[in-house]
């Protein structure tokens, strides 16, 4: 990890994306609702300034200037109940067993949904990490990617692979409809990004990380991520070299686990690298309240054009500074909703309505 000093920021950065305002919580808010449902911590809602800086000129800030994390705005949310950890495989088998569920993964893909592809590829999978033996060219993620049959959430890394000592690990291979059906039998829903940013940062202003600045603490690792070379040699100075049981690190502030690292989480709303600059104008310049996201045939991500995506949060196990810095709270990821893979999972909201 080094150190980029002088590093400017880029032209296109707004104006003022260095800027946090303080996190302001309501009085009424603070006081959490009684009974608190099983497994859920109470957030208290607020006004936060949302978005990421730049981080290119930090320690350990990574390459990438993070700019649909940007302009850095003020947003309002109100009071919700969030899982505290991610929806583990215990929990998912619940609702399996209680549903009979069928996930994405363990379908079959439709030749019309997927034109010209080989029949030999139309098989129930989903997509796992494959470690590389050796250093590659970081510029194409299918030299540590690969689809594989028969993957999904009952065997995470493929069909001779099974949940075995695994249930306080979070559910992987999901798919967004995979997780809004969970949240639904739950009596339950998914976040808004904007709550899981709020909830994320627990209080703090302006933090890089879910708990304050420095991506160590006296030496220890506060999160699931990657140490050593991407993607080839994996140091596992935090204590795991893949998936972490839920709650192995320290919670934030508001009590959650993970918020940084371990799994992306899905979030309800729909992809657009200047999502926050159009909720921005919409506001009139103010405060955004309760921002829903962009609609789905707003949808758009430059990388993949046509094909809209929803938002995802936290990063994951292999995320790194040399290649993803995205378990930096402020900063943003996505996904194809009907695409999961072994470092992806979800957790819940609940609102006070539903008590």
């Amino acid at each position: 990890m080094l150190a980029r000093p002088g590093l400017p920021v880029p032209a296109s950065a707004p104006e003022g994306a260095d800027r946090y305002l303080p996190t302001v919580v309501g009085s009424a808010a603070t006081v959490a609702p009684t009974p608190a449902p099983e497994g859920m911590a109470w957030i208290p809602g607020g006004e936060f300034s949302m978005g990421s800086s730049d981080p290119r000129r930090e320690l350990c800030g990574g390459n990438e200037p993070m700019e649909d994390a940007r302009p850095i705005h003020r947003v309002s949310v109100g009071g919700f109940w969030m899982d505290r950890t991610e929806v583990t495989n215990a929990e998912f088998a619940r609702f399996v067993a209680a549903t009979g569920y069928v996930t994405f993964a363990e379908k079959v893909p439709r030749p019309e949904d997927y034109p010209g592809a080989a029949p030999e590829m139309l098989v129930a999978g989903s997509i796992v990490f494959d470690q590389p033996r050796e250093p590659v060219p970081l510029g194409n993620a299918l030299r540590w990617w690969r689809y594989v049959p028969g993957a999904n959430w009952r065997h995470p890394t493929g069909p001779a692979s099974n949940l075995i000592g695994r249930d306080r690990e979070p559910v992987v291979h999901i798919a967004y409809a995979d997780a809004e059906a969970y949240a639904a039998w739950s009596g339950k829903r998914l976040p808004t990004e904007a709550e899981w940013e709020f909830a994320a940062r627990g209080g703090l202003t302006g933090q890089r990380y879910t708990w304050g600045t420095d991506l160590t603490v006296e030496g220890k690792w506060l999160a699931n991520i990657w140490q050593g070379a991407f993607p080839h040699q994996n140091d596992a100075g935090d204590g795991f070299v893949g998936i972490a049981p839920v709650a192995s690190f320290p919670a934030n502030a508001y009590g959650l686990f993970d918020m940084s690292g371990n799994l992306w989480e899905w979030c309800s709303d729909w992809y657009r690298p200047d999502a926050y600059a159009l909720a921005v104008k919409a506001a009139g310049g103010g405060v955004v309240r309760d921002p829903r996201g962009v609609a789905q045939s707003e949808s758009y991500d430059p990388t993949e054009p046509g094909l809209a995506k929803r938002v995802q949060r936290s990063g994951s196990f292999l995320c790194t500074d040399q290649y993803c810095t995205r378990y930096m709270v402020g900063t943003r990821g996505k996904g194809a909703p009907d695409t999961g893979s072994n470092h992806a999972g979800f957790r819940c909201v609940q609102d006070v309505a539903k008590r």
